[in-house]
């Protein structure tokens, strides 16, 4: 620039023949210098509101707590001097950062780590319950199982209804394994303190054990992080905001939070990890190709008791109590226990399936899990017990039922509106039509009428099929005498 200046170029030519502007050119004209080494260094405007105080008061306290956060030592400021404006919030948080950055303690470092193929999978479950779930009508309270391949970033998930479990994890992580098509050489979870919770010491042994020999069962090594350093587990703790916001905009992209029953849920949840497993597939072949084989069949993933059935036509099991049918009683049952389901065997005889309850642990109620047509036959005989039923409530199969029995109660005798409700649940097990009938029920009820037993037998009673009348006409004997018969004629 100078030198062109020097042979008679203009400011303007000068610049154009250097590659600068035109005003770049008339700066360097009145000094060399750059514009922040010419410019006066900005003096304090104002005050320090915090001399008097930091290296005295602020400092100390930091130097003693150094996690306190920067709003703490504002109030504690503001309660020892009144006269500190608390618009010096700001202030005090540059000032804490900067004061942390130069002399405060060391913090934990992340060291990032490279995943070899087909080396490790990790299971973690998340909370769900904040998503407003609903499943025929009732908020689903829900966790969700999470596995996830450290290097190809495949994932599995599956809807957990109770908490964290040996039942759960070993479901789940079957399940994720047999998606795959392989078996990673390591298996990582958390420290499984929820599972353990409120277990002695042979159970939480028992529980460890189990889970070894789950591992042990598709041969990876169990590995675990230690209790409370959830980033030793970061490659699939940092996937659950994602899960959760992938979750949030599919169910904001379906327009509804409503779903007919948990398996319509389940599929929509295994259709969004199917769509995040198609983006990468690429890298899961690679991985997969580098995974051990599947063993031919799974292995447990229940625990397994004995229930004693009771004069109730039920038994308890973890303070949740089950109606079976009423031929059962005095029987003993071995119980199959899933996260969601119950399997009941009578013998080696599979006898019924039933869903899983779970007692209320914040008021330590029990819980129940009926089904009225366990019962109905005995119900009838004795209509008076439905009054004052320990489990009436669950006796409902919908709430047209229970809504027909509270307005019967009100307008009718004790007697007679249990002899009506148990009449209608009868009707609906007799002619299997629950659903037709609690819709009839709930319109009788909006025109504030009573449900009329004889109204109701005539609608759902099963149309009786005519059987036609067949004429049958007696032949004559002897017509099989003409049959054996041949004539001269007819022979040739």
């Amino acid at each position: 620039m100078r030198r062109l200046r020097i042979e008679g170029n203009t400011p303007q030519q000068a610049a154009a023949k250097s590659g600068f502007s035109t005003a770049t050119a008339y700066r360097i004209e009145h000094g060399p210098h750059l514009p922040a080494a010419a410019q006066a260094r900005r003096q304090r405007r104002r005050p320090d509101p915090l001399e008097a105080v930091w290296d005295t008061e602020i400092v100390p306290m930091l130097t003693a707590a150094p996690g306190l956060r920067a709003i703490a030592v504002l109030e504690e400021l503001v309660r020892r001097h009144p006269e500190l404006d608390p618009g010096i919030r700001r202030t005090l948080e540059r000032r804490i950062k900067l004061w942390r950055g130069l002399h405060g303690p060391a913090q934990d470092v992340m060291f990032r780590q490279i995943h070899p193929l087909g080396e490790l999978g990790l299971s973690d479950f998340t909370d769900l319950a904040g998503l407003g779930v609903m499943i025929a009508g009732a908020t689903l309270d829900h966790i969700l199982y999470h596995f996830r391949m450290a290097h190809s970033g495949f994932e599995h998930g599956h809807v957990i209804l109770g908490g964290e479990s040996y039942s759960a994890l070993a479901e789940g992580l079957q399940n994720a394994l047999f998606v795959l098509g392989g078996v990673p050489l390591k298996h990582r979870t958390d420290s499984l303190s929820a599972a353990f919770r409120n277990l002695d010491r042979d159970a939480i042994e028992d529980l460890t054990a189990r889970y070894a020999a789950l591992c042990a069962h598709f041969d990876m090594e169990p590995t675990r992080n230690n209790t409370g350093v959830a980033h030793e587990n970061g490659t699939i703790e940092s996937s659950h905001g994602h899960a959760k916001k992938t979750i949030e905009d599919a169910l904001l992209l379906r327009g509804s939070r409503a779903f007919e029953d948990l398996a319509a849920y389940r599929r929509f949840i295994d259709e969004i990890f199917a769509r995040h497993n198609t983006r990468r597939s690429k890298a899961i072949a690679i991985e997969c190709a580098t995974l051990n084989p599947l063993p031919a069949d799974r292995t447990i993933d229940y625990q397994e008791t004995l229930v004693q059935v009771t004069s109730s036509s039920g038994f308890v099991l973890r303070k949740v109590f089950y109606s079976v049918p009423a031929r059962m009683i005095g029987q003993r049952l071995r119980v199959r226990l899933y996260d969601d389901r119950l399997e009941c065997f009578l013998g080696a005889s599979h006898v019924l399936s039933l869903a899983r309850g779970r007692a209320d642990h914040a008021t330590g109620k029990h819980g129940h899990v009926i089904d009225y047509r366990h019962v109905i036959h005995s119900l009838r005989r004795k209509p008076g017990a439905l009054r004052n039923l320990v489990y009436r409530n669950q006796l409902f199969p919908r709430p047209a039922y229970a809504r027909a029995f509270d307005a019967l109660t009100e307008r009718r005798s004790d007697k007679v509106a249990c002899k009506i409700t148990v009449e209608l649940l009868g009707l609906a097990h007799d002619y299997a039509c629950e659903a037709e009938l609690a819709q009839a029920l709930e319109i009788e009820l909006d025109a504030g009428h009573l449900p009329c037993l004889d109204t109701l037998r005539e609608r759902f009673r099963p149309a009786t099929a005519s059987v036609p009348v067949i004429m049958i006409e007696a032949v004559s004997l002897g017509l099989y005498n003409e049959l054996g018969m041949i004539s001269g004629g007819d022979v040739a």
